[in-house]
């Protein structure tokens, strides 16, 4: 089951090949949230400062009654935190929130403020900063890796070229019709895991006819089998629901794509209408309502 399995990350910790993500779920509703897929046998959890959640997550967590040990948190450092002094008050401040002893692993959330996300500024001198605080969190014990989001290959070469640790994890927003994959293998090649946010593609993907096709072929869902290319992909896939059913669904996963049908999964490209999650990226923006359960799967 998808759920028991892991991959080892570059620095050696163990990674669960499945999460849970939490984009969007209010602080007050995802604790329940958290505490009921802890009790369908998730274990990783992926949350964020922007998320606004970190405190529900963790109670979520303690009141799932699943030993530390045995449960892996991300959560990533706001966007907005291009300063040394900044970013080790914010990871502090997770620490605080979540109501934990140590984050397992720990992101720069965007290599760019998300008021100025891929409008050409420079912040490579920002994400140094931001990243000596992470190794220095981790040195201290406090995180047990530290990684990437939203990172291009040049912002990649950026950390690379000056850290003392080299990131452990991108995390990409990638899915069938929209998988980076010049990306992915260079971070591959760099020993870099691949984690997949909206791998059902904000839900867009559920309306695809030719996707429902072929996943009728198998005996599953369209988000199965989304699911189930990142995995083949070598991602690491957080699709996101409130649903519990979703979340059964989501990890019943244990199935093979073929040769063929993965050839015919990664040539779709394009034309991707993600509905209202078409404002991405929201975090410099006054929040809106949560989407309904299928649009972030």
């Amino acid at each position: 089951m998808i759920l028991n399995e892991t991959a080892i990350l570059a620095d050696g910790v163990a990674i669960p090949r499945l999460g849970l993500g939490t984009w969007r779920i209010d602080d007050d509703a995802v604790a329940t949230l958290v505490r009921e897929a802890a009790a369908i046998g998730y274990r990783h959890f992926d949350t964020a400062q922007a998320y606004g959640n970190e405190r529900g997550v963790g109670e979520g967590l303690r009141a799932s009654g699943v030993p530390r040990d045995d449960l892996f948190v991300t959560t990533k450092l706001v966007a907005e935190a291009k300063t040394h002094a900044e970013a080790r008050q914010r990871i502090d401040g997770s620490l605080k929130t979540l109501g934990l002893d140590h984050i397992d692993l720990m992101l720069i959330h965007s290599p760019q403020p998300w008021a100025e996300f891929r409008n050409g500024g420079n912040f490579d001198e920002g994400n140094l900063e931001a990243w000596r605080a992470l190794e220095e969190a981790q040195q201290a014990g406090k995180i047990r890796a530290i990684g990437v989001s939203n990172f291009e290959r040049t912002d990649l070469d950026n950390i690379l070229a000056h850290a003392t640790i080299r990131p452990a994890v991108n995390q990409v927003l990638a899915h069938v019709g929209n998988t980076p994959f010049d990306l992915i293998a260079y971070c591959q090649g760099q020993g870099i895991l691949v984690q997949a946010y909206s791998p059902v593609a904000h839900g867009a993907a559920l309306g695809h006819a030719d996707l429902a096709t072929m996943a009728a072929r198998y005996d599953v869902g369209v988000a199965q089998l989304c699911i189930r290319y990142c995995l083949q992909l070598g991602l690491v896939p957080l699709p996101k629901t409130t649903s519990l059913a979703h979340m059964r669904s989501n990890a019943a996963v244990d199935f093979t794509i073929t040769d063929d049908d993965m050839a015919t999964l990664t040539s779709l490209t394009g034309g991707v209408d993600y509905g209202e999650a078409s404002a991405f990226p929201v975090f410099g923006r006054p929040r809106v309502a949560a989407a309904p359960a299928e649009t972030g799967r």
